[in-house]
Order: structure tokens, then sequence, then C-alpha cells
């Protein structure tokens, strides 16, 4: 299962010049795709940097999900060092909207900032998004609390508005051991524990997958999760053709940078489930995995054992933040994880704000909603 980059026409790139500083606003898909060497120096120099802002990432979201003249990139460097960025793209509908790259599949968006920036370049993006913006508003989704842009935020001199997005749950970076030493009770641990015990019982053998054997890991993977899902409502875009060709050009890169992981289980040589975990400076967090029903039928708890492959790429050196990612489901809250709020950034110039006034009162629509029928379905219940 190979997937390639389909052949594009390019669109010229345009740049300014302020402080020392170049700014670039790239708008062609080669362009980008050179830009990967310097921004993945500049990805590891930015501590609040998650996978998501990866360049095998974000380049192979835009093939499979991008739209043809809408992509909308800013570079700034500086002595022709990559020093800050902005992964973004334009859509029209239902507003003109400057929007990162990454879209619903990716957990968290942001934008890279160096580490040793002494501000300079900080105001050269700021400066850079909002001559982007000058027809559009700008709306960052999904942007974890200390992300990179809250700085692009705080020098903004237009209208602006922080709302909370989508809550994700976090552990600390500590080993197996520890993350059941966080459990409330003596008789919790002892269960978990127990399960642990299980998965030795019945043979399971965990593998660190090659690069050169990732291809066909991440096949198994998606097959493995189709027929976990079976019969139940799933996230119909993981069984889609264009998430599948995404997965396979971005992974394979990023576990040879070291963004990502992929670990296959084994019974008798018999691949049962495959996870992919996502790595960076920051956090290290299960992004999607596959696992045969029989796993179940077997009394193994998949939960334990993911986490427990997961745990394995924290601690000592690792990252700084184990994530459950985006989802309030109950399974994750048995091992009492903080819960952390996404923030919505929205930038516009004082010309935008009217299209920025109509998306928080639409946001505010929508919550009103879902308040609602939460209070009807409790009514329902009683």
């Amino acid at each position: 299962m190979t997937a390639t980059y389909p052949a594009r026409s390019t669109r010229s790139t345009r740049s300014t010049r302020a402080a020392g500083l170049v700014s670039e606003v790239v708008t062609d898909e080669d362009s980008f795709a050179r830009l990967a060497p310097a921004w993945g120096r500049l990805h590891e120099r930015c501590t609040t940097a998650t996978p998501f802002q990866s360049h095998a990432w974000l380049h192979s979201w835009w093939w499979s999900y991008g739209t043809y003249g809408r992509l909308r990139v800013i570079a700034v460097r500086s002595g022709g060092q990559l020093v800050a960025a902005a992964p973004l793209m334009l859509i029209r509908w239902p507003l003109p909207t400057l929007v990162p790259l990454g879209g619903a599949i990716s957990d968290y968006a942001d934008v890279l900032l160096d580490d040793a920036d002494d501000g300079r370049a900080a105001g050269a993006l700021t400066d850079a998004l909002a001559d982007a913006a000058r027809t559009a508003l700008i709306d960052f989704r999904e942007v974890r609390p200390g992300g990179a842009v809250e700085q692009v935020y705080d020098r903004w001199r237009g209208p602006r508005h922080a709302v909370h997005d989508s809550l994700c749950l976090e552990l600390p970076a500590v080993p197996m051991d520890e993350l059941v030493a966080r459990l409330p009770s003596n008789k919790a641990q002892q269960r978990v524990r127990a399960k642990l015990r299980k998965l030795d019982v019945l043979g399971v053998q965990r593998r660190t997958v090659r690069p050169e054997e990732v291809d066909a890991a991440l096949g198994r993977l998606l097959e493995l999760h189709r027929l976990q899902w079976r019969g139940r409502k799933v996230t119909s875009e993981h069984l889609q053709p264009r998430f599948r060709d995404h997965l396979v050009r971005a992974v394979g890169p990023m576990v040879r940078s070291g963004n990502a992981v992929v670990t296959e289980f084994r019974i008798d040589g018999e691949v049962v489930a495959v996870d992919l975990t996502l790595l960076s400076r920051s956090l290290t967090g299960g992004y999607l995995y596959g696992a045969h029903p029989g796993l179940r039928e077997r009394k193994a708890d998949v939960a334990v054992m993911l986490l427990e492959a997961c745990a394995e790429h924290t601690g000592a050196g690792g990252p700084g933040t184990l994530s459950l990612l985006r989802g309030n489901e109950p399974y994750k809250h048995h091992w009492r994880p903080e819960p952390v709020v996404n923030q919505r950034l929205l930038l516009a110039r004082r010309r935008t704000a009217p299209l920025l006034t109509a998306v928080l009162c639409d946001t505010a629509a929508r919550q009103r909603s879902k308040e609602v029928l939460q209070r009807w379905r409790e009514r329902g219940r009683d």
C-alpha cells in the first residue's frame, strides 16, 4: 500500500522584509514541500510543538484534504534560517477564513516559533498574519494551552476573541507502574495489575515496527480498526481512502524523525492489534489503533495494553505529557487524568470585525442548542 503525491501546477510566493527578517507567504505545493528540512529543524526548536505541526503530517494532510489554490503557509526567516511558521489555508464558505492545516483529524493546531526568539520573530509572524488576513478572519481551533500561537494572540492589534474548544485529558509522563499507583484505591490498582498479568498469560508480545515496515503495518492497523468497529458507530473518516493515503504518506517519515512509533501486538505470531502513537518534545499520545475483536473475547483489556505501550515512550527524557487526546470517554477517567480545554483563537482586522462577530454569534447559538438538548435528554431519562 503506497500513496504518492499527484502532480500539480505551482503558484508563486510573495515576501516582505522587516527588522532583518523575511516573511514569505507560500501558496504553491512544491515550495511547501521544499520547506521540509528547515521545518523539521524549527519543529525541534519549538518546545510547544505537537506531532500535528510536523511537516510530514501537515504536507500529507494538504494532499489528501487541501483545496488547490488555497494554500497559505507563512514562513519567517532570519539570515536564511526558518524561525517562525504558520501553516494555513483559505476557506471561502461560510465566511472567508484562514484556518490551520490539519483539519478535524488533527487534535491540536498551532504555529511554530523558535524557542530562542527574542520577540522579533513572533512580531514578524503577527504582522505577516495581519497582512494575509486583510479580507479574511483567522480562526485557530484546537490550540493547546501554552501554544506558540498565544504569542501572536497577545500581540494582535485588531479585534480578537478566545473561546473554549475541545476537551482533552492528560496524564503525567511517567512509567506504567506510576500510572497504576495514581489509581484511587488499592483494589483498583490490583485490578489493573491483574489485567497486565492476563496479557502475559495470553502471550501478548509487543514489537516496534521498523521504518521500512510501516506501510504494511498501517494497512493491518486500518483493517483491524474496521473489524473492531463493525456493526457499531465509527468515525467514518477513518475508513476513507484519503485518510489511509494520508497516514501512509505521513507516518513513515514521522517514524524516521522520531515523531511517531507504530507498535504491533502478536499472539502466537499472529498480529492481533496495531497502535499508532505520535510523539514530540511536549507530549506523546496514542492516535489510532486497530484490535481484533477476539482479544476482548479472550478477556484481554485492550485499553490497558495500549496505555502500557504508550507509557513506554514517556518518562525520563521523554515528552512532558501523556495525552489521551480529544474526547471525554468514560474509560479514560479510570486513570484520573487532568482535563485540559483547548482554545479557539479568533483574530480579525477592523474591516473584518463583522466576520468575528458572526462566528461568535454562531458559536454561542450552537452552545445554547447543546445545553437545551442536554437538559431535554436529562428530563427524558428522569
